[in-house]
């Protein structure tokens, strides 16, 4: 009970009896939670495994190793997801996994931990990397950056329109004072938001664009889907939670015809080939009782598809 509440407090599981049913549990099935944060998710598919089911969670951040799950079914790698094939090949289980679980939110501790600098409500540094250990941080980004590769960001991760702008707000700002906290990026920011009631959008667009870009979020997720083509086995079952626009796109295609593009090949008869079987056509949504409980759940969309192999 104790370490249920840990992990409700670092992050609730968005979707999780959703989730469940959608990966469709078997007892001794192979499972990977790849993005393992509190483990609430993981929690509940051991629960649903018999005694020689197996799981893997996968967790780049060095505080989500606190959250290790003490159950010998369990096996935790700290490693970003996208290098979900190597860890799974290490382990021996490529082409044997049930079911993989993809929740791509930013979890509840991390925005609610100052020093982390993902959130627009704290003073603190400007880091934003999962893994605090190495890369560069968001600091870094806005001082060194060409004005027209911040750009390209604002516009491409946070699809702010005023990208350009803004940009050049920041290189002109960095010109009198290095960037090193969130309030130095948000005095850029805020000459940007004079609509009070759209204020908290653009904040959280320029923050998420950001938080894309240090953590290189938008790659690892192509390498994750193109692995789990290698891990799964037929029949097994692929299911992710996106929170953007720009995630859900990219898993929609994929779902749909195995690349990126979604550009669907076709064979001699006309059928559309794809290594996915659609198991929901329309994307779940969390229920008004969980906003009401868990509003940061809001924007969650979740997506399952079956592979069938290709």
């Amino acid at each position: 009970m104790a370490e249920e509440y840990i992990q409700m407090k670092y992050h609730t599981p968005v979707l999780l009896h959703e989730c469940m049913d959608g990966l469709s549990i078997s007892p001794d099935g192979i499972y990977v939670d790849v993005t393992f944060g509190g483990g609430g998710h993981s929690q509940e598919i051991l629960n649903r495994l018999g005694t020689e089911g197996r799981l893997f969670g996968l967790d780049q951040d060095l505080d989500a190793v606190s959250n290790s799950l003490t159950d010998s079914r369990f096996t935790f790698v700290r490693s970003n997801f996208r290098y979900l094939y190597n860890f799974m090949r290490y382990h021996g289980v490529n082409g044997r996994v049930g079911g993989i679980l993809a929740d791509l939110g930013v979890s509840s501790h991390h925005l609610d931990d100052k020093e982390r600098g993902f959130s627009f409500r704290f003073e603190g540094n400007l880091d934003m990397r999962m893994n605090t250990e190495g890369g560069r941080n968001a600091a870094d980004i806005l001082n060194t950056y060409t004005e027209e590769q911040l750009a390209s960001l604002f516009y491409l991760y946070g699809e702010l329109r005023m990208s350009r702008k803004l940009a050049s707000e920041i290189v002109r700002a960095r010109s009198l004072k290095p960037f090193v906290t969130i309030d130095d990026f948000l005095v850029v920011l805020k000459p940007f938001t004079n609509n009070r009631d759209k204020e908290k959008k653009f904040l959280a667009q320029a923050f998420q664009a950001l938080r894309i870009e240090v953590n290189d979020e938008m790659t690892a997720l192509r390498e994750m889907l193109q692995s789990s083509l290698q891990v799964l086995r037929p029949g097994g079952r692929l299911v992710v939670i996106t929170y953007h626009s720009l995630e859900d796109r990219l898993v929609k295609n994929f779902f749909k015809s195995g690349n990126f593009e979604g550009q669907s090949e076709q064979d001699f008869f006309g059928n559309v080939r794809s290594p996915f079987r659609l198991i929901n056509n329309k994307v779940i949504v969390p229920s008004a009782e969980e906003i009401k409980s868990n509003p940061r759940a809001r924007s969650a969309k979740l997506r399952i598809a079956e592979f069938v192999g290709g």
